[in-house]
């Protein structure tokens, strides 16, 4: 059966026009589309030049960028890539994961929706995925941003891009907005259940790890700090763990200027100096494995960890694209499609 609805009774000539489809576009923040320098300066020239990111006034900050970042960072980032790329099917792990959790999710709503996705920065674009859903008849559009805790640098910039696309359109679909899912009771269960099933008796200490941000963003008023805390507090009482066993960290630091604290790596450190053999990481602002997650700390905090007297860090994989988080996914979308969810009888 075809679900595009052809414009009916147009007069002569009219160009032809699809609508009458839900879609769902899941965004998640970006990735370099193939192992090589040219193509992780794409993706470093995209993602840094979001003001979101990098408010720095354009005068001073793109000289640094072009003259100094894009010319030395791209040939150390892939060969952070290297250690974690999908040489079965040739992309990142975020790439696939994100790919993955879009096939999954279309297979538990009505088929008469739209499920894709799109990455913020590089291939595929979310103007590119959301012109293609547009053409595929979709009138109305569920953006689902991958990011459990809201922050103008993940959720806002995922935002911003869509909103500009359709800008330019001259019919926009009516768009809605996923809103941050960083104390939803399925998401909690699910981190828990990760828990469970990586922490053992021998884990002396569990980091609950976090993307960092400018400290001068939350004085600004972005929620992200407090979501963060938010999903490590129902966390721990899921778990019965004390904070004391499960700090709240922050990593991914970059530029000069004060970030969020403690950083992880200041507390894996720690760690190690007060005598604890083996410790864990787990990531909850992350819900797809990536650089961060398998580079950042599954290789180089690992390796920190090691040469502080330490031995065994273990790094908590994602959700990915698990059934635990795919029902996750399924049941806030299908909330946020009320009123627009097709009939599955």
């Amino acid at each position: 059966m075809d679900h595009v609805t052809p414009l009916t009774a147009a007069p002569q000539n009219h160009p032809p026009i699809a609508f009458g489809r839900v879609g769902v576009l899941l965004i998640n923040l970006g990735t370099p589309e193939h192992l090589t320098d040219a193509s992780v300066r794409a993706y470093l020239a995209e993602f840094l030049s979001d003001k979101r990111v990098v408010d720095y006034p354009s005068i001073l900050w793109q000289p640094v960028l072009r003259g100094i970042i894009l010319r030395t960072r791209p040939a150390k980032t892939r060969a952070a890539y290297a250690k974690i790329w999908d040489r079965e099917t040739d992309e990142s792990p975020l790439r696939r994961y994100t790919r993955e959790q879009a096939e999954k999710l279309r297979e538990k709503l009505p088929s008469e929706i739209v499920v894709d996705w799109a990455m913020r920065y590089g291939v595929p674009g979310t103007a590119a995925t959301l012109q293609k859903m547009q053409d595929m008849g979709c009138d109305r559009i569920l953006l689902v941003p991958l990011y459990p805790q809201y922050s103008a640098t993940t959720t806002g910039t995922a935002c911003d891009a869509a909103f500009a696309w359709a800008q330019k359109q001259p019919w926009q679909p009516a768009l809605r907005v996923m809103p941050a899912f960083h104390d939803n009771p399925g998401l909690i269960a699910a981190l828990a259940g990760l828990c469970r099933a990586h922490v053992t008796e021998k884990t002396e200490r569990v980091i609950l790890s976090f993307h960092g941000l400018p400290e001068r963003y939350f004085k600004q008023g972005d929620p992200y700090h407090c979501h963060c805390h938010k999903t490590a507090r129902l966390m721990r009482e899921a778990l019965g763990w004390s904070e004391e066993f499960a700090p709240v960290a922050f990593q991914s630091k970059f530029g000069p200027e004060k970030w969020l604290e403690p950083s992880t790596e200041s507390l894996v450190i720690t760690a190690a100096e007060e005598g604890l053999t083996n410790i864990a990481v787990v990531t909850p602002g992350f819900v797809s494995d990536c650089i961060e997650t398998l580079e950042e700390v599954g290789i180089g905090l690992a390796e920190t960890f090691e040469e502080a007297g330490g031995e065994t860090l273990t790094a908590i994989p994602c959700l990915n694209s698990s059934d635990a988080f795919i029902d996750v996914l399924n049941g806030l979308v299908r909330r946020e499609l009320g009123g627009w969810m097709p009939s599955e009888s």
